[in-house]
């Protein structure tokens, strides 16, 4: 070997073996250390849980099963068929005092049994302290010691392009960070929950991260991780989380009255458009006009007129319809409003009280003929809440009447009618509108069944 060749492997391994006994060491850049999530990850990890849970759900059995002559001639009991299913999701220990955690409506849904893991492998049964459908947030509450929360920031504050990092348990995998920054704020309209306001992030979030954090560079929570679009099942880095603020007022009314006690204004609204900014030669281009204002209602009460432009709410803008819904959504029965309106191109402050939901309800006869002598409703947020998801609700009937005759019974829920869902009257009304005959799809305590009404 030539004297080159030699001194060449030589200065190779000296490289390797020197790499070798450094690999420990960090590496540096203008001699400090290269910046590291570890540190602010180290503190709130504890603060984040693993949920499982369990139910039991009743099999469908073969028709000729639910026959009782059948099922008395081969001596086959009675007691329904049930099977077990299992869910994983995430949480946020929102207040280590109480137990306190906050997740996802869906992540605990129907759930027979609730298991809280923490970072620290110790377990606990946990108890629902109420939940919330139409925004997707639950509580939770476990009986435990040396629990670590996490602090929680205002999400007001965010700014598209802020660094933030998701914490959860996705595919059932453990805890497990993913980091991205904010992609958007205030997204709604997208048909996932009934109240949305989401911040939306490329931080990777997959199943089983439902329910867990969102956090920023200072370790506090700034949103609970909720949803993905995924049109082919896997991450595409559209991610959204409910904002803190919001998940945090919501939490409060849940550990209050078990709910999120819900009022109105009794007002329709729609979006300003330029179209209408022009016709009411208008110089602003954002807002919401009122469009009717119902009688008796808080708002007539309040003096607010059709026509009226409402710019903000508690001093939060009103950006369109769907921020206004947000905005009140958040508002119990009983609590004060300040809304800043311009009417006739001047602004004003209007204070006004939150009234009690009124669930419409319509005469059947005006729906369909055949439907004559039955008075329906929409449902209510209880009832929703009660594992109902959608439909009309048959609240009163006449003895001998058309809808009596057809078979319709109090408390039956319309769920779809001439095979269209019908989540509400409005619905229920298109679907059966010009037709000579109405097939319902019904539901009956536990059973479902058609009714043809000709």
């Amino acid at each position: 070997m030539s004297p080159l060749k030699f001194l060449c492997v030589v200065s190779l391994f000296s490289i390797f073996t020197s790499a070798q006994a450094h690999a420990a060491l960090p590496v540096l850049m203008e001699n400090q250390p290269l910046p590291s999530l570890a540190p602010i990850l180290e503190k709130v990890t504890p603060a984040v849980v693993n949920i499982a849970t369990k139910n039991m759900v009743q099999q469908r059995e073969n028709p000729l099963l639910q026959d009782p002559f059948f099922r008395r001639f081969f001596n086959i009991p009675n007691t329904p068929r049930k099977r077990s299913t299992q869910s994983l999701g995430s949480g946020v220990i929102v207040d280590a005092e109480k137990g306190l955690i906050i997740t996802n409506h869906h992540v605990i849904d129907k759930a027979d049994k609730i298991t809280v893991t923490l970072r620290d492998g110790r377990s606990f049964n946990a108890d629902v302290v109420g939940s919330d459908p139409e925004s997707d947030v639950a509580l939770i509450r476990i009986q435990g010691k040396r629990l670590i929360d996490l602090k929680v920031a205002d999400s007001d504050e965010l700014r598209v392009g802020d660094f933030v990092i998701a914490i959860g348990n996705p595919f059932g995998l453990g805890q497990t960070v993913t980091s991205g920054i904010v992609s958007a704020l205030g997204r709604s309209g997208l048909g996932i929950e009934g109240y949305e306001d989401f911040i939306q992030t490329d931080a990777s979030i997959n199943p089983g991260n439902s329910g867990g954090a969102l956090i920023n560079l200072r370790g506090e929570l700034i949103g609970i991780n909720t949803a993905i679009i995924a049109p082919n099942g896997g991450n595409v880095g559209i991610g959204f989380a409910i904002p803190s603020n919001m998940a945090i007022s919501l939490k409060n009314q849940l550990l209050k009255f078990g709910k999120v006690n819900r009022g109105q204004l009794g007002i329709s609204v729609q979006d300003l458009t330029p179209e209408l900014s022009q016709a009411f030669n208008l110089k602003i281009q954002q807002g919401v006009i009122i469009s009717q204002v119902d009688t008796n209602s808080p708002a007539q009460k309040a003096d607010l007129h059709p026509g009226d432009i409402v710019l903000s709410v508690n001093g939060k803008a009103t950006k369109n319809s769907s921020s206004l819904r947000n905005s009140l959504g958040l508002l119990s029965v009983g609590d004060k409003a300040t809304l800043q309106i311009l009417r006739n191109g001047e602004q004003q402050q209007i204070t006004i009280k939150i009234g009690k939901r009124k669930i419409a309800t319509i005469d059947g006869n005006r729906v369909h003929h055949q439907l004559d002598g039955a008075t329906l409703s929409n449902l209510s947020p209880d009832e929703i809440q009660n594992n109902i998801k959608f439909g009309v609700k048959v609240i009163d009937i006449s003895s001998g009447s058309k809808a009596s005759i057809n078979g319709l019974q109090k408390g039956d829920i319309i769920a779809r009618a001439n095979r269209i869902q019908t989540r509400n009257i409005l619905e229920l009304v298109s679907a059966a509108k010009k037709r000579k005959s109405l097939l319902l799809n019904v539901q009956r305590g536990n059973s479902a069944f058609f009714i043809i009404l000709r």
